[in-house]
Protein backbone atom coordinates (compact mmCIF):
# COMPACT_ATOMS: atom_id res chain seq x y z
CA UNK A 1 0.00 0.00 0.00
CA UNK A 2 1.28 3.46 -0.85
CA UNK A 3 2.32 5.59 2.13
CA UNK A 4 1.48 8.90 0.41
CA UNK A 5 -2.18 9.02 1.53
CA UNK A 6 -3.20 10.46 -1.82
CA UNK A 7 -6.68 11.85 -2.36
CA UNK A 8 -8.31 11.03 -5.68
CA UNK A 9 -9.20 14.67 -6.11
CA UNK A 10 -9.09 17.98 -4.32
CA UNK A 11 -12.56 18.48 -2.88
CA UNK A 12 -14.25 21.77 -2.09
CA UNK A 13 -13.30 23.09 1.33
CA UNK A 14 -16.23 22.93 3.78
CA UNK A 15 -17.96 26.25 4.32
CA UNK A 16 -17.84 25.87 8.10
CA UNK A 17 -14.04 25.56 8.07
CA UNK A 18 -13.37 28.68 6.01
CA UNK A 19 -11.69 30.68 8.74
CA UNK A 20 -8.89 32.33 6.73
CA UNK A 21 -9.26 33.89 3.29
CA UNK A 22 -6.87 35.25 0.67
CA UNK A 23 -7.82 38.77 1.83
CA UNK A 24 -6.47 37.87 5.30
CA UNK A 25 -3.18 36.71 3.77
CA UNK A 26 -2.87 39.92 1.74
CA UNK A 27 -3.55 41.94 4.89
CA UNK A 28 -0.85 39.93 6.66
CA UNK A 29 1.56 40.71 3.84
CA UNK A 30 1.00 44.42 4.47
CA UNK A 31 1.39 43.94 8.23
CA UNK A 32 4.80 42.28 7.91
CA UNK A 33 6.19 44.16 4.90
CA UNK A 34 8.28 46.63 6.90
CA UNK A 35 10.15 43.94 8.88
CA UNK A 36 10.05 40.53 7.14
CA UNK A 37 12.32 39.57 4.27
CA UNK A 38 10.96 38.74 0.84
CA UNK A 39 13.01 35.56 0.69
CA UNK A 40 14.74 34.47 -2.53
CA UNK A 41 14.01 31.40 -4.65
CA UNK A 42 16.95 29.07 -5.30
CA UNK A 43 17.44 26.55 -8.12
CA UNK A 44 20.06 23.82 -8.48
CA UNK A 45 20.75 22.07 -11.78
CA UNK A 46 22.15 18.97 -10.07
CA UNK A 47 18.96 18.50 -8.05
CA UNK A 48 16.81 19.16 -11.14
CA UNK A 49 18.60 16.43 -13.03
CA UNK A 50 18.31 13.96 -10.15
CA UNK A 51 14.60 14.64 -9.77
CA UNK A 52 13.81 14.85 -13.48
CA UNK A 53 11.78 17.93 -12.56
CA UNK A 54 12.28 21.66 -12.24
CA UNK A 55 12.73 22.36 -8.54
CA UNK A 56 12.37 25.82 -6.98
CA UNK A 57 13.39 26.32 -3.35
CA UNK A 58 11.75 29.13 -1.36
CA UNK A 59 14.45 30.10 1.13
CA UNK A 60 12.60 30.72 4.39
CA UNK A 61 15.81 29.59 6.08
CA UNK A 62 16.99 33.10 5.17
CA UNK A 63 13.98 34.74 6.82
CA UNK A 64 14.52 36.84 9.96
CA UNK A 65 14.84 34.57 13.01
CA UNK A 66 15.85 31.86 10.52
CA UNK A 67 12.42 30.45 9.64
CA UNK A 68 9.00 31.11 8.07
CA UNK A 69 7.58 31.30 11.61
CA UNK A 70 8.53 34.98 11.77
CA UNK A 71 5.73 35.78 9.33
CA UNK A 72 2.92 34.43 11.49
CA UNK A 73 4.39 35.71 14.74
CA UNK A 74 4.90 39.21 13.34
CA UNK A 75 1.42 39.30 11.82
CA UNK A 76 -0.05 38.36 15.20
CA UNK A 77 1.92 40.92 17.22
CA UNK A 78 1.30 43.66 14.65
CA UNK A 79 -2.44 43.40 15.31
CA UNK A 80 -2.27 43.83 19.09
CA UNK A 81 -3.62 46.97 20.71
CA UNK A 82 -1.34 49.14 22.90
CA UNK A 83 -2.89 47.80 26.10
CA UNK A 84 -2.24 44.24 24.99
CA UNK A 85 1.33 45.02 23.98
CA UNK A 86 1.94 46.47 27.43
CA UNK A 87 1.18 43.07 28.99
CA UNK A 88 3.47 41.11 26.68
CA UNK A 89 2.94 37.92 24.69
CA UNK A 90 3.28 34.27 25.63
CA UNK A 91 3.64 31.06 23.64
CA UNK A 92 4.89 27.48 23.79
CA UNK A 93 7.31 26.26 21.15
CA UNK A 94 10.10 23.76 20.57
CA UNK A 95 12.08 26.33 18.66
CA UNK A 96 11.41 28.41 15.57
CA UNK A 97 8.14 30.01 16.66
CA UNK A 98 9.84 30.79 19.97
CA UNK A 99 12.59 32.81 18.32
CA UNK A 100 10.18 34.37 15.85
CA UNK A 101 7.86 35.63 18.58
CA UNK A 102 10.76 36.89 20.68
CA UNK A 103 12.02 38.94 17.72
CA UNK A 104 8.54 40.22 16.85
CA UNK A 105 8.06 41.25 20.49
CA UNK A 106 11.39 43.06 20.48
CA UNK A 107 10.42 44.99 17.34
CA UNK A 108 7.17 46.07 19.00
CA UNK A 109 8.89 46.84 22.32
CA UNK A 110 7.09 44.25 24.39
CA UNK A 111 8.07 41.13 26.35
CA UNK A 112 7.84 37.57 25.03
CA UNK A 113 7.38 34.77 27.57
CA UNK A 114 8.34 31.55 25.81
CA UNK A 115 7.63 28.09 27.21
CA UNK A 116 10.15 25.66 25.75
CA UNK A 117 10.56 21.90 26.35
CA UNK A 118 13.66 21.02 28.34
CA UNK A 119 15.08 19.13 25.34
CA UNK A 120 14.74 22.06 22.93
CA UNK A 121 17.44 22.78 20.37
CA UNK A 122 20.22 24.78 22.06
CA UNK A 123 20.60 27.22 19.17
CA UNK A 124 16.88 27.96 19.13
CA UNK A 125 16.79 28.50 22.88
CA UNK A 126 19.75 30.87 22.73
CA UNK A 127 18.07 32.78 19.90
CA UNK A 128 15.06 33.48 22.12
CA UNK A 129 17.31 34.81 24.86
CA UNK A 130 19.30 36.82 22.34
CA UNK A 131 16.15 38.58 21.17
CA UNK A 132 15.29 39.46 24.77
CA UNK A 133 12.65 36.78 25.32
CA UNK A 134 12.12 35.11 28.70
CA UNK A 135 12.42 31.31 28.51
CA UNK A 136 10.38 29.09 30.83
CA UNK A 137 11.36 25.41 30.66
CA UNK A 138 8.86 22.56 30.88
CA UNK A 139 8.76 18.80 30.45
CA UNK A 140 8.93 17.70 26.78
CA UNK A 141 5.25 16.78 26.43
CA UNK A 142 2.36 18.58 24.74
CA UNK A 143 0.39 18.58 27.98
CA UNK A 144 3.25 20.19 29.91
CA UNK A 145 3.71 22.85 27.23
CA UNK A 146 0.05 23.81 27.24
CA UNK A 147 -0.32 23.81 31.03
CA UNK A 148 2.89 25.81 31.62
CA UNK A 149 1.91 28.39 28.99
CA UNK A 150 -1.54 28.67 30.57
CA UNK A 151 0.03 29.29 33.97
CA UNK A 152 2.42 31.92 32.61
CA UNK A 153 -0.45 33.68 30.89
CA UNK A 154 -2.45 33.67 34.13
CA UNK A 155 0.50 35.05 36.10
CA UNK A 156 1.49 37.79 33.64
CA UNK A 157 -1.69 38.70 31.77
CA UNK A 158 0.25 38.29 28.52
CA UNK A 159 -1.56 37.64 25.24
CA UNK A 160 -1.32 34.08 23.96
CA UNK A 161 0.20 33.77 20.47
CA UNK A 162 -0.08 30.07 19.55
CA UNK A 163 2.62 28.50 17.36
CA UNK A 164 0.25 27.41 14.57
CA UNK A 165 -3.42 26.97 15.49
CA UNK A 166 -4.67 30.54 15.03
CA UNK A 167 -6.08 32.50 12.06
CA UNK A 168 -3.44 35.26 12.34
CA UNK A 169 -0.67 32.65 12.29
CA UNK A 170 -2.16 30.83 9.30
CA UNK A 171 -2.61 34.11 7.41
CA UNK A 172 0.96 35.14 8.14
CA UNK A 173 2.38 31.83 6.94
CA UNK A 174 0.22 32.12 3.84
CA UNK A 175 2.38 35.03 2.70
CA UNK A 176 5.00 32.40 1.78
CA UNK A 177 2.71 31.16 -1.01
CA UNK A 178 1.75 34.70 -1.98
CA UNK A 179 5.42 35.56 -2.62
CA UNK A 180 6.32 32.18 -4.09
CA UNK A 181 3.66 32.38 -6.80
CA UNK A 182 4.72 35.92 -7.65
CA UNK A 183 8.29 34.69 -8.09
CA UNK A 184 7.39 31.43 -9.89
CA UNK A 185 3.81 31.75 -11.23
CA UNK A 186 3.64 28.40 -13.04
CA UNK A 187 4.21 25.98 -10.16
CA UNK A 188 2.44 22.63 -10.42
CA UNK A 189 3.22 21.53 -6.86
CA UNK A 190 4.09 23.27 -3.62
CA UNK A 191 5.75 21.06 -1.00
CA UNK A 192 6.30 21.95 2.65
CA UNK A 193 6.96 20.15 5.91
CA UNK A 194 4.05 19.69 8.31
CA UNK A 195 4.15 19.75 12.10
CA UNK A 196 1.35 21.76 13.67
CA UNK A 197 0.09 22.63 10.21
CA UNK A 198 0.18 26.44 10.19
CA UNK A 199 2.44 26.64 7.14
CA UNK A 200 0.55 24.01 5.13
CA UNK A 201 -2.76 25.67 6.00
CA UNK A 202 -1.45 29.04 4.87
CA UNK A 203 -0.16 27.57 1.61
CA UNK A 204 -3.59 26.06 0.99
CA UNK A 205 -5.38 29.33 1.65
CA UNK A 206 -3.21 31.49 -0.59
CA UNK A 207 -1.85 28.97 -3.07
CA UNK A 208 -5.14 27.36 -3.99
CA UNK A 209 -6.90 30.75 -4.19
CA UNK A 210 -4.31 32.12 -6.61
CA UNK A 211 -3.71 29.01 -8.75
CA UNK A 212 -6.32 26.31 -9.43
CA UNK A 213 -3.64 24.07 -10.97
CA UNK A 214 -1.50 24.09 -7.82
CA UNK A 215 -1.35 20.91 -5.73
CA UNK A 216 -0.18 21.06 -2.13
CA UNK A 217 1.96 18.22 -0.75
CA UNK A 218 2.74 17.89 2.97
CA UNK A 219 6.02 16.22 3.97
CA UNK A 220 6.36 14.51 7.32
CA UNK A 221 8.83 12.30 9.24
CA UNK A 222 7.79 8.68 9.65
CA UNK A 223 8.49 9.07 13.36
CA UNK A 224 6.02 11.95 13.72
CA UNK A 225 3.33 11.05 11.22
CA UNK A 226 0.07 12.27 12.75
CA UNK A 227 -0.86 14.16 9.55
CA UNK A 228 -0.41 11.02 7.44
CA UNK A 229 -2.36 8.84 9.86
CA UNK A 230 -5.09 11.46 10.20
CA UNK A 231 -5.43 11.79 6.43
CA UNK A 232 -5.71 8.03 6.03
CA UNK A 233 -8.28 7.72 8.82
CA UNK A 234 -10.31 10.76 7.78
CA UNK A 235 -10.20 12.14 11.31
CA UNK A 236 -7.73 14.02 13.48
CA UNK A 237 -5.35 11.67 15.31
CA UNK A 238 -3.11 13.42 17.87
CA UNK A 239 0.66 13.08 17.81
CA UNK A 240 1.97 10.59 20.38
CA UNK A 241 5.65 10.28 21.40
CA UNK A 242 7.23 11.68 18.22
CA UNK A 243 10.69 10.34 17.44
CA UNK A 244 12.54 12.39 14.83
CA UNK A 245 15.54 14.67 14.41
CA UNK A 246 13.17 17.15 12.73
CA UNK A 247 12.46 18.92 16.02
CA UNK A 248 10.23 21.51 14.38
CA UNK A 249 7.75 18.84 13.26
CA UNK A 250 6.91 17.17 16.56
CA UNK A 251 3.68 19.08 17.27
CA UNK A 252 0.18 17.72 16.70
CA UNK A 253 -2.10 19.24 14.10
CA UNK A 254 -4.62 21.72 15.47
CA UNK A 255 -8.37 21.77 15.00
CA UNK A 256 -7.96 24.78 12.67
CA UNK A 257 -5.13 23.34 10.60
CA UNK A 258 -6.35 19.74 10.27
CA UNK A 259 -9.26 20.53 7.86
CA UNK A 260 -6.76 21.89 5.32
CA UNK A 261 -4.84 18.61 5.45
CA UNK A 262 -8.09 16.68 5.15
CA UNK A 263 -9.63 18.59 2.25
CA UNK A 264 -6.99 20.58 0.36
CA UNK A 265 -3.67 18.74 0.67
CA UNK A 266 -3.34 16.19 -2.11
CA UNK A 267 -0.88 13.87 -0.35
CA UNK A 268 1.07 13.50 2.87
CA UNK A 269 4.45 11.95 2.03
CA UNK A 270 6.40 10.46 4.92
CA UNK A 271 10.18 10.00 4.93
CA UNK A 272 12.59 8.08 7.14
CA UNK A 273 15.25 9.50 9.43
CA UNK A 274 17.90 8.17 7.04
CA UNK A 275 16.31 10.04 4.13
CA UNK A 276 16.14 13.26 6.17
CA UNK A 277 19.82 13.05 7.09
CA UNK A 278 20.91 12.10 3.56
CA UNK A 279 19.08 14.95 1.85
CA UNK A 280 20.02 17.51 4.49
CA UNK A 281 23.69 16.75 3.98
CA UNK A 282 23.40 16.44 0.20
CA UNK A 283 21.62 19.80 0.01
CA UNK A 284 24.34 21.46 2.08
CA UNK A 285 27.06 19.99 -0.12
CA UNK A 286 25.51 20.78 -3.51
CA UNK A 287 23.85 24.16 -2.88
CA UNK A 288 26.11 25.52 -0.13
CA UNK A 289 22.90 26.55 1.67
CA UNK A 290 22.28 25.57 5.29
CA UNK A 291 18.91 23.98 6.06
CA UNK A 292 17.65 22.32 9.23
CA UNK A 293 16.21 18.78 9.41
CA UNK A 294 12.61 20.01 9.11
CA UNK A 295 13.46 21.64 5.78
CA UNK A 296 15.22 18.49 4.64
CA UNK A 297 11.98 16.56 5.19
CA UNK A 298 10.40 18.50 2.31
CA UNK A 299 13.45 17.95 0.08
CA UNK A 300 13.48 14.23 0.90
CA UNK A 301 9.77 13.93 0.08
CA UNK A 302 10.29 15.13 -3.48
CA UNK A 303 12.90 12.42 -4.06
CA UNK A 304 10.84 9.72 -2.34
CA UNK A 305 9.20 6.98 -4.44
CA UNK A 306 6.01 7.90 -2.56
CA UNK A 307 5.89 11.32 -4.21
CA UNK A 308 3.20 11.60 -6.94
CA UNK A 309 4.84 10.81 -10.28
CA UNK A 310 4.12 11.95 -13.85
CA UNK A 311 5.46 11.22 -17.30
CA UNK A 312 6.43 14.81 -17.95
CA UNK A 313 8.66 17.31 -16.10
CA UNK A 314 6.83 19.55 -13.66
CA UNK A 315 7.61 22.71 -11.74
CA UNK A 316 7.83 21.84 -8.06
CA UNK A 317 8.13 24.50 -5.38
CA UNK A 318 9.71 23.41 -2.10
CA UNK A 319 9.55 25.56 1.04
CA UNK A 320 12.82 25.46 2.96
CA UNK A 321 11.12 26.15 6.26
CA UNK A 322 14.14 27.00 8.42
CA UNK A 323 17.89 27.02 8.86
CA UNK A 324 18.41 26.99 12.63
CA UNK A 325 20.94 24.21 13.15
CA UNK A 326 23.11 23.34 16.15
CA UNK A 327 26.47 22.89 14.42
CA UNK A 328 27.78 20.97 17.45
CA UNK A 329 25.03 18.35 17.09
CA UNK A 330 24.91 17.48 13.39
CA UNK A 331 23.13 14.17 12.66
CA UNK A 332 26.10 12.83 10.71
Amino acid sequence: MSNSAESPAIVKFPEAAKGVQLTDVKRAARNIASHAHRTPVLTCQTLNELAGQQLFFKCENLQKAGAFKFRGALNSVAQLKPGQLARGVVTHSSGNHAGALALAAKLYRTTAYVVMPSNSNRVKREAVLGYGGKVISCQPTQEARLETARQVQEDTGAVMVPPYNHPNIIAGQGTVALEFLQQVPNLDYMVAPVGGGGLIAGLCVAGRAISNRLKIIAAEPEGADDAFRSKQAGQLIPQVSPQTIADGLQSSLGNLTWPYIQHQVQSVVTVSEQEIIHWMRFFWERTKVLIEPSSAVAVAAVFSPKFPRAEYPRNIGIVLSGGNVDLDQLPW
